[in-house]
């Protein structure tokens, strides 16, 4: 039993997910994604757990679900040096929950491991720092939940639940990372307070560089965060006909730790001593003694050239960085217009402005002495901006029992994209907004069901702005994502 454990959490920590609202996945089993992933209003699943905890109380036996996902997703991107799709992949995404349910006691009780979020990414693409040489953007932020829930039912029409669950991130990133000139914040001997960051900013007539932008090419691993995530659910059910479901879900802070970090200004720093012997040439120097008078003038400035041009302009770091996923509130309701048939919506509000504003990573322990001298210190604090906003999505679903054996099951999930124009970039890829879903489920005998559904999130595009703050190589670029899923599960009942 240990071994299956730990297969199952190494499958789905291994997981670059592709988010469906942001980076958080639209449903999460296959029975309720077969009808759009409605699942708050309508009490039927041990899935309950995540999305109306009070629901369980409803099940009318034990139950134990097994489910199993693959994702397909596709991606694109565009500006005026590439015109690429993203890498092609699959990914598998497993679940596992349990209800108890004693109809002598007024609480049922159950445990889950769900795959609940993240979003990921891979391109190679041309920067125009590194000309021909293609560099490898990529982004992991995979995300599980797991842990308990509990359901009291006070009377036969009204329960209430809660799910106090540990969340498990794990991320990784890697790309070509801007930042702005000013981030070089150590100062320069004799140069009258002016930091290398002024250097590099100012105008080649003021003797500077004339950059508005630095780029050293990042790598970020083995980042993980545990935090805690509640639910609160209330279930009401008026009569056989009709129900009615509300949730709310506690923001979930995620402090990444022990992670390693390395960012690599090599192509910035030789591209800048290049710009520096240019301009001392123009000033009548032959080659030699320009390379020369370039070197002592950086020599002065603390900064050994030599070993830059010899083992580059690359410093390690330990990483640490913050996170959270937002709070969210949702409705649902369900309605039996005849035994055999059941309509169902959910509607649903995410606080993903106060979620995914910024990003704040910190590395510390800088290894190479150039870049420590250059920012100041041996450590940086990045505020990586993303400035989300708030994302509503409406579900809407229909099921219908074709005999005892046989239910068909269809829906749409209609929502909105969080990512704004400023902030969207293709390897942080969560731009989708509808989908359409539909699927079936089989009664093999009397305590097993068999429930499978496919998932289409519609292609979207969106294009940077003209102000894209991630880097101008993302502005009036255009980003595409869609995404397949197929659906498996087994229930059991006990």
């Amino acid at each position: 039993m240990k071994k299956v454990v730990m297969l199952f959490m190494f499958t789905v920590m291994s997981v670059s997910l592709f988010a469906q609202n942001g980076a958080r996945l639209i449903d999460y089993n296959a029975k309720s994604i077969g009808r759009g992933g409605t699942s708050i209003g309508i009490f039927d699943s041990p899935n309950l757990m995540l999305t109306n905890p009070g629901g369980i109380s409803f099940l009318e036996k034990s139950q134990l679900d097994v489910n199993f996902s693959a994702m397909i997703p596709s991606l694109h991107f565009k500006n005026d040096l590439n015109d690429k799709d993203g890498e092609d992949s699959f990914f598998p995404l497993p679940s596992i929950a349990y209800v108890n349910k004693c109809k002598e006691n007024a609480v049922t009780w159950g445990f889950g491991v769900f795959t609940i979020g993240g979003m990921g990414a891979e391109f190679d693409l041309k920067h125009q720092l590194y000309g021909d040489d293609l560099q490898n953007y990529y982004s992991n932020l995979g995300i599980i939940q797991f842990g308990p829930s509990i359901a009291y039912k006070f009377n036969e029409n009204l329960s209430v639940g809660i799910s106090a669950h540990l969340v498990y991130a794990m991320m990784d990133f890697r790309m070509p990372f801007a930042m702005a000139p000013e981030m070089l914040g150590g100062q320069i001997p004799g140069m009258g307070g002016m930091s290398f960051g002024g250097l590099f900013a100012a105008p080649p007539q003021m003797g500077g560089f004339g950059y508005d932008e630095l780029t050293a090419y990042s790598r970020m691993d083995d980042l993980s965060a545990l935090g805690f995530n509640g639910k609160i659910g209330v279930a009401y059910k008026v009569n056989e006909k009709l129900s009615l479901g509300l949730k709310y879900s506690l923001p979930t802070k995620l402090n990444f730790k022990d992670g390693t970090a390395s960012m690599d200004m090599s192509a910035q720093f030789n591209e800048a001593v290049g710009l520096a012997i240019q301009g001392t040439m123009a000033q009548g120097y032959t080659m030699e003694q320009a390379q020369g008078a370039v070197m002592q003038q950086f020599g002065g400035m603390g900064i050994d050239v030599n070993d830059a041009m010899i083992n580059g302009v690359v410093s390690e770091y330990d990483l640490e960085a913050e996170l959270t996923m937002p709070q969210s509130l949702g409705f649902g309701i369900s309605y039996a217009p005849v035994p055999c048939l059941r309509l169902a919506l959910d509607a649903e509000w995410l606080n993903w402005s106060d979620a995914f504003d910024t990003m704040t990573l910190t590395m510390t322990d800088g290894t190479n002495n150039n870049v420590n001298t250059m920012l100041g210190s041996e450590s940086i604090t990045i505020p990586f901006q993303m400035n989300w906003e708030d994302t509503y999505i409406v579900k809407l679903g229909v099921e219908y029992d074709v005999n005892k054996q046989i239910t068909l099951r269809g829906g749409t999930a209609l929502g909105s994209n969080p990512v704004p124009d400023a902030t969207v970039f293709p390897v942080f890829p969560a731009i989708v907004e509808n989908h359409i879903m539909f699927g079936a489920s089989y009664k093999v005998s009397e305590p097993i069901t068999v429930h499978a559904s496919f998932q289409k999130a519609l292609d979207n595009d969106q294009t940077g702005s003209s102000d894209n703050v991630v880097s101008r190589e993302f502005r009036n670029a255009t980003n595409t994502l869609g995404n397949s899923f197929f659906n498996l599960a087994l229930s059991w009942t006990l």
